[in-house]
This record gives C-alpha cells, structure tokens and sequence, in this order.
C-alpha cells in the first residue's frame, strides 16, 4: 500500500511533467484554436503551379532570341508584325464581348485574347467567336489579396508562351470599353519610342502618393506588418497606380521571372488593416519603377472615375449617362495618348454603347 507521504511527494512532480509535455501542443494548436490575424495566403499548391508556367514562359522567351549563328539571317527575313494581347481578368460573364468583336473585327492578324475567369465564378453567357477557347487555366481571386497579382502574371506568362508576336500586353476587366478603333491603339503602341534607345515603352500609372495624400500610401505600405517590406521594398521607393496596364514584352518577361519582390508582395494583409490592402495596385508599378523607370509613360492608357468611389470602387456607369459626349469625354488624357479604354460599365449599358459603337466609339 503506498503510503500518504508517498502521494503527496509524487503527485506534484507528475503534474510539473504533464505540464512540460503540454507546451509544444499548445503551440501546435493555438493557430488553429485562435483567429487568424492575417487575411489568407494563397496556397504552396497554387504557387507551385505558378512557378512552372512561369519557368516555361522564361525559357521559351530566351530561347526565341535568335542565335549568332542564325543572327544574319534573322535580320534580312521578314518579321511578323507585332500583336497585342488582350488579357481579360474576369470573375463574372464578358457581357460587353459584342462590343468587343466590333473593335476586334478584320484584325485578328494582329492580336491575340486570353481570359482568366475565376472559377468559382458563374459565367452564363456562352462566349463570342474572339472568345471562345481563350480561357487559360485559373485560380481563385479576391480583393484585398495576392491572388489578383498572381492572375495577371499567370495571364502574361500563357500570352508570352503562346505567341513570340505577342509584343504588348492589355490587361483588362470585364467592365471595359475600348474608346477607340483598334488601329488607334495599335498605331499608338507601335509608333511609342520614346524610351531608352528609342525603345518602346509600357503604359503604367507609376505615383508616390495616392490622391496627393501620403498617409493612404503609409497606409498601404504597412497592410502586411510593420517592417514586412524590408528589405527588399523601402518605404521610398513603393509606388501606387492603376491595376490596369499595357506591358511591353520585356516588362512582361520582368514580371514573371520576379522573385525577390514577389515575396514580399504575396504575403497577406492583417485583418486589422484590410481596408489598406490593394496589392495589385503597387506590386507592379513598384517592380517596374525600381528596374525600368525610363522605359515606362508612368501613365495608363484605361480611364477610371474615382469622384465618388465606393468602398474602393470606382464611379460605375449607368445605361442613362452613355451617349457620345461622355466618351469624347473619356477620351481625354493628360498623357500624350488619348485614352484607350474606360471602366466601369454596368452590364446594363450594353445595349446603349453597341448604338453609338459605329458612329463615335470605333470612329474617330
């Protein structure tokens, strides 16, 4: 029989090892019994696909630069003539596709469509003939996250594999118009040479302030966490501007090899400072900024009303506010372009932009 003095001696020592032992399982559940403090991260799984399309778009870029040997030859055969790739982010129907077919139609020969619909999305309308097969595999997207930044450099990397040609890249929404006719934005790609060496240039909102108020910037920089940035993104050199850009192909392939910045940018928002996040807004006028300033108009081509913006979205446009001064309105730039496309259109203004589609917006 053991005695009481026995008990009492033991029973503390068995409670000091039981505590000892509950350590490392308090730290193995406590992130899954407490809330999360960060927003979610995308996925090993989602990035580990990434990374393959993006190493297979940078071998297949290297290896189109024609050898020494073929050098010769390369320069006295005709050359194709450049395309644009229309890359279309979207996570509802294409409704102003109609539109869109208008403004594509008899120059197919010069460009090239692809689609990222997230797939949780529900897309009713059957697609039109430009965009029928131009869906590219995609992953799920979100606001206030990453995986907007991730679509747009998955959409790049499948048009750089896709076609050599492929010289200038469009991202667009589904709640774009063009505002002009293709051979006004083709011919003002084409004849942009004023960067380095009389080299194109992408179009890309490049700021260091947003709305002349450095504490909405602050803000931002800070999304993911104090020093989170650091340092690789210095507080000085962080930059703002639109989501919605043309890329040169150079830019495109600088994009999508990017690593260092990338690990910085994916990391998630706190919850606390959600309403901060906006990564896809500063991921690439950052990257581009710190590597090609000069080789960038720091301006975009795509017309966006923010005077009476609603939780971050901009001034939506209604079937009763299209008519033909509105897009000669649109139209106009502080740039040396004209702008060339607009957003955001309700689905319902379908109908009134395909009347004045052949008179104003693919007449100029």
């Amino acid at each position: 029989m053991t005695s009481p003095a026995t008990t009492t001696y033991t029973s503390p020592f068995v409670l000091s090892v039981l505590l000892l032992l509950s350590i490392p399982v308090v730290f193995l559940l406590a992130p899954r019994l407490l809330p999360p403090k960060t927003l979610p991260a995308i996925s090993d799984a989602d990035e580990s696909d990434d990374l393959a399309l993006f190493r297979r778009a940078i071998l297949s870029s290297s290896t189109a630069t024609p050898t020494p040997s073929s050098a010769a030859s390369y320069f006295f055969r005709r050359r194709p003539a450049p395309k644009v790739a229309f890359l279309f982010l979207t996570n509802s129907d294409l409704v102003f596709s109609p539109l869109w077919e208008k403004f594509f139609r008899g120059h197919h020969h010069l460009f090239n469509l692809y689609v990222h619909a997230d797939p949780y999305s529900v897309l009713e309308l059957p697609p039109t003939p430009s965009f029928r097969g131009r869906f590219v595999p995609a992953k799920a997207t979100q606001r206030a996250s990453p995986t907007l930044i991730s679509a747009a450099r998955r959409l790049l990397a499948t048009a750089l594999l896709d076609d050599p040609s492929n010289q200038f890249f469009a991202l667009l929404s589904q709640s774009c118009i063009p505002l002009h006719p293709f051979p006004t934005l083709y011919n003002a790609l084409v004849s942009d040479n004023a960067g380095p060496h009389g080299r194109h240039r992408s179009f890309i909102e490049i700021k260091d302030n947003i709305d002349n108020d450095s504490t909405l910037l602050h803000d931002r920089y800070y999304a993911r966490g104090d020093d989170v940035m650091l340092p690789e993104v210095p507080y000085d050199q962080f930059r703002a501007g639109s989501q919605f850009f043309v890329l040169i192909r150079r830019h495109a392939i600088m994009v999508v090899r990017d690593m260092r910045l990338w690990k910085k940018f994916k990391q998630p928002c706190l919850i606390k400072r959600r309403d901060s996040c906006y990564p896809e807004e500063h991921y690439f006028p950052t990257l581009l900024d710190m590597q090609d300033p000069e080789g960038c108009t720091k301006y975009t081509l795509t017309r966006v009303n923010w005077t009476d913006s609603v939780a971050g979205h901009p001034h939506t446009y209604r079937p009763g506010e299209v008519s033909a001064s509105l897009i000669r309105e649109l139209r106009k730039s502080n740039g040396i372009y004209s702008y060339m496309f607009a957003r955001k259109f309700a689905p319902e203004c379908l109908e009134p932009l395909m009347e004045i589609a052949d008179s104003v917006i693919l007449h100029d």
